[in-house]
């Protein structure tokens, strides 16, 4: 977590937690939520997909995502959250509090680095799930995430050579599986 964010904690102890303004795709992209887009309904989720407006207005300042991504974390219930100097935002997931991006691993052939949509490294790969719509998840050391859709390539590639056994799972069981909160209240 930033300093400058620590410091405003200290400052002012007592502002009100968000929820409903910040949400993370299946692609690793964050997004907005005015209440506007809120009053279109909740953030879409895998299972229950709403309207595309409902997402909101997608992030793009490169500082600004960079800042989340290092003030991003969860609290004791599962629910994820990026701390906004003194307020805590609550993320709503579209997938999971992870988003996989792989690389090819040049220490050893047909191997793939696995880095979080935040940038951080995920560690080693414990153990691989697949759902019932053929989305391949990872649960690192750094947590459980999606693996995104565009590396799909290098995860197919990894699965081949053995490196990743996938297991069956349910999307919605998911949350309860690994504990987080896709739509966090207060």
């Amino acid at each position: 977590m930033d300093d400058i964010v620590i410091k405003a904690m200290a400052k002012w102890p007592n502002v009100p937690d968000c929820y409903g303004w910040l949400g993370l795709d299946a692609r690793g992209h964050w997004w907005m939520r005015d209440a506007r887009t809120q009053a279109l309904g909740p953030f879409p989720t895998l299972d229950t997909p709403g309207p595309a407006a409902a997402r909101g207005a997608r992030l793009a300042h490169e500082k600004l995502i960079e800042f989340i991504g290092r003030n991003y974390q969860a609290d004791a219930a599962g629910r994820w959250f990026f701390q906004n100097g003194p307020q805590r935002v609550y993320v709503s997931l579209e997938a999971t509090p992870w988003i996989w991006r792989l690389q090819s691993d040049a220490t050893q052939a047909d191997a793939v680095a696995v880095q979080a949509h935040t940038g951080v490294d995920a560690g080693a790969v414990r153990s691989a799930w697949l759902d019932e719509a053929g989305r391949l998840y990872l649960h690192t050391d750094l947590g459980f995430g999606l693996v995104d859709s565009a590396d799909m390539w290098r995860a197919a590639a990894a699965v081949e050579a053995g490196r990743w056994t996938p297991q069956p799972i349910e999307s919605a069981l998911t949350p309860q599986r690994f504990g987080f909160v896709r739509a966090p209240t207060a």
